[in-house]
């Protein structure tokens, strides 16, 4: 009786520090990167932790790997066209991604982030200012101004104590709060979102128009 071929194992693709990496953006997204572990995410990728050790050397070289991939997904400027096209799309780019990935806004602002993404990321931005016609110096100004509005304006975004639609509610609640005498224009502008008239959302776009025409007529101003 012919005997029957056994089933072929099964084959686990390698890994590679860019997967280790991407599992572990992926992990992050999911749990958050306080969550994130060597542990977890060894049984994320269905290894021992040990593992992940011939890709990255810790926990904090992951950390500067996956910053690094969340960089490579914003949009970078292109040098040499209408700067303030470019800068805007580079700011409203970098602001849905890091919506998409709620815990790299604080990474990218704590730590010294040198990976390939990141340093393309930046001299593609000296770039696009310089040949604008700032300086160096002022590029240097220019770009840190737009990223301050892009950091803590997704930051707010995303702890905000209220969604939206919970706006005017919570103003109804806190109106009792705030004694006309003492409160006036807080009171007015509550009354404006109790009432539907002003929707309370905070709008990036207004913040980053702002900073955009200040600098093109410091650009003006030579």
């Amino acid at each position: 009786m012919a005997k029957k071929p056994k089933a072929r194992a099964k084959r686990r693709t390698p890994l590679s520090r860019e997967k280790v990496l991407r599992a572990a953006v992926t992990l992050a997204d999911e749990i958050g990167i306080g969550s994130l572990s060597m542990r977890r995410l060894g049984e994320e990728l269905g290894v021992e932790a040990m593992s992940l050790y011939k890709h990255a050397a810790n926990k904090d070289d992951i950390l500067d790997g996956i910053v690094d991939l969340v960089v490579s997904e914003i949009q970078l400027p292109t040098i040499g066209g209408d700067w303030k096209v470019a800068m805007r799309r580079r700011a409203t780019s970098a602001h849905e991604v890091l919506l998409r990935h709620p815990w790299a806004t604080m990474l990218i602002v704590s730590r010294a982030n040198v990976g390939p993404a990141m340093l393309r990321y930046v001299d593609a931005t000296i770039g696009c200012l310089r040949e604008a016609g700032f300086s160096y110096a002022m590029s240097d100004h220019a770009w840190n101004a737009v990223d301050s509005h892009v950091y803590g304006f997704t930051l707010q975004k995303l702890n905000f104590p209220f969604q939206p639609e919970e706006y005017a509610v919570a103003a109804k609640a806190f109106l009792p709060k705030l004694p006309a005498d003492r409160y006036p224009y807080l009171r007015g502008l509550s009354q404006q979102v109790i009432d539907g008239s002003h929707d309370g959302l905070h709008d990036f776009q207004f913040g980053l128009e702002l900073i955009l025409d200040g600098l093109e007529r410091v650009l003006r101003s030579g």
